[in-house]
């Protein structure tokens, strides 16, 4: 019998987050096996922004996010026109 994939636990504190005109879809997931949780963001236009470094719980993912909206601005999640494509596109 092969192993099943874990499940996918979704924190209570995702959701819509809206400031200074900006909405984004604040993401904070772990896997059921393992302790460890991962904060994403999505913009508007389906950008995805996924934080490198995990989160000992959903809260600490939570503050990190309020951080860079505290220190950034909400305009940080926005796509820019500095975004580089990959060559043939």
């Amino acid at each position: 019998m092969s192993k099943r994939d874990p499940n996918l636990v979704t924190s209570g504190l995702s959701g819509s987050q809206s400031k200074d005109g900006v909405s984004v879809e604040v993401n904070i997931f772990r896997l059921e096996d393992e302790g460890q949780w991962t904060l994403e963001v999505v913009n508007e236009k389906g950008t995805s922004i996924v934080w490198d470094d995990q989160f000992a719980d959903d809260d600490a993912a939570f503050r990190a996010f309020e951080q860079v909206v505290a220190d950034e601005g909400m305009a940080t999640f926005l796509d820019s026109a500095n975004v580089i494509p990959f060559p043939g596109q």
